[in-house]
């Protein structure tokens, strides 16, 4: 019987893990870590959010906040890929 309910977890854990994250979660999660970044914050952003592609679009004072905001995406669950537009302008 134990072992009935703990194969039936798994299979529940299974499909939760395999849902899919929706762009606008992304977009928020995405527009958080980089208010919250010291190296980005201050930029000058824009970001949207298509079926898990990250494009960001804008400006920053340094190319180090410009290739963090590249490092900060990826790092969001559910994104596919990041499409990093964004201008270094000091």
């Amino acid at each position: 019987m134990k072992r009935r309910q703990f194969a039936g977890l798994l299979v529940v854990s299974a499909a939760w893990a395999q849902k899919k994250v929706d762009d606008g979660t992304i977009y928020d999660q995405v527009r958080m870590r980089l208010a919250n970044d010291a190296d980005v914050k201050g930029g000058t952003l824009d970001v949207d959010v298509q079926k898990g592609v990250v494009t960001v679009k804008g400006r920053v004072n340094t190319e180090k906040a410009r290739n963090k905001i590249e490092k900060l995406a990826k790092k969001v669950k559910g994104v596919t890929q990041v499409v990093n537009q964004v201008k270094v302008e000091p």
